[in-house]
């Protein structure tokens, strides 16, 4: 498989990223809201062979599509979000980060039906103890994914990529995906996918997909134990969902990248550290889709991806890169 190494410093970097505040993305999937509840550990329950934890502070943070945003913008790019809250105190908790971006909040629905998708972990000595799921799953009503499409219909002219996030908490439907493909048909918008496994159905006709290897596994049926069934597993996806691009993200191994009618491309791994690699998928699709509407061929889009994400698993929870950070990082190597 062919290794490759980024271009030199004048051939890459400052061209493309400098481009990054002229191109505008729209996030369309299941917006989350991540808490961090930090502690101290120094004994056991009497009550239960449990530790526990004294809550010294707790901290909020967007995660899923909303996370996915928070990249783009820390990046200097230009983002929207579509997607769904409950009419909950956690939902204007959301609502107010976005705003606090800078971003309009008009692509987002209170719905009173559904409570805001919030995962609480407990953390004692920076270590994950535990998390705490408060979600629905079911899909949206078809009211809401005609408000997303319209927005998205309303937007289309000022739009260079979409990124579907799908978590799986019901914003992304077969209709949605349907309406996007319609309304995008005759444009050069970009539109990747942060997959998941049990929605790949949805995918097809796509630009860029980014699996991590346990989801393209679950798509292909079979282990990714070697070279061999790597190729074989990025082909697959490339035939069977009829994408552009195939990347898929290997944790310690790096990514692979894999494009119609070109030999796959072995990206070697940035991190120097891991600490947590929650949100590490959000910052290689939104680092991706920002280079790409930047001008970036896929190879260098997948290589400053990789860089981004060799930053973020380096942080305790849910993070995003910054630009300088991205810059450094590159000029660094």
């Amino acid at each position: 498989m062919q290794k490759i190494k980024l271009p030199r410093k004048k051939e890459l970097p400052k061209k493309y990223i400098d481009r990054f505040p002229d191109a505008r993305v729209l996030v369309i999937g299941d917006i989350i809201l991540d808490e961090y509840i930090w502690g101290d550990v120094s004994r056991i329950s009497p009550e239960a062979p449990v530790p526990i934890v004294e809550i010294l502070r707790d901290e909020k943070r967007l995660g899923g599509a909303a996370n996915v945003v928070h990249n783009i913008v820390s990046l200097k790019g230009q983002a929207d979000l579509c997607g769904v809250v409950g009419d909950d105190i956690y939902g204007r908790d959301v609502i107010k980060s976005i705003k606090a971006l800078g971003l309009k909040t008009d692509g987002i629905t209170k719905d009173s039906g559904r409570c805001t998708s919030i995962k609480s972990r407990v953390l004692g000595h920076n270590q994950q103890m535990m998390r705490i799921d408060r979600e629905k799953k079911c899909a949206v009503d078809n009211d809401i994914t005609k408000k997303i499409l319209r927005f998205l219909k309303d937007s289309i002219k000022l739009i260079d990529a979409i990124i579907i996030a799908d978590y799986g908490k019901g914003v992304i439907t077969p209709s949605l995906m349907k309406g996007v493909r319609d309304l995008t048909a005759d444009t050069n918008i970009i539109i990747g996918v942060d997959p998941k496994p049990v929605n790949f159905d949805y995918y097809h006709g796509i630009d860029v997909i980014t699996p991590n290897h346990h989801e393209a596994e679950a798509f292909c049926r079979f282990e990714i134990v070697d070279e061999e069934s790597l190729i074989r597993a990025g082909r697959k996806m490339l035939d069977e969902l009829d994408c552009r691009s195939v990347l898929i993200t290997r944790g310690k191994d790096g990514m692979t990248l894999f494009e119609n009618s070109k030999k796959p491309e072995f990206i070697p791994t940035e991190a120097r550290k891991v600490f947590d690699v929650s949100g590490a998928g959000d910052t290689v699709i939104a680092t991706f889709c920002l280079g790409l509407a930047s001008g970036m061929d896929f190879t260098s889009a997948a290589i400053v991806s990789n860089i981004a994400a060799g930053i973020v698993v380096g942080e305790v929870g849910t993070s995003v890169v910054r630009v300088d950070e991205l810059k450094k990082a590159i000029d660094s190597r």
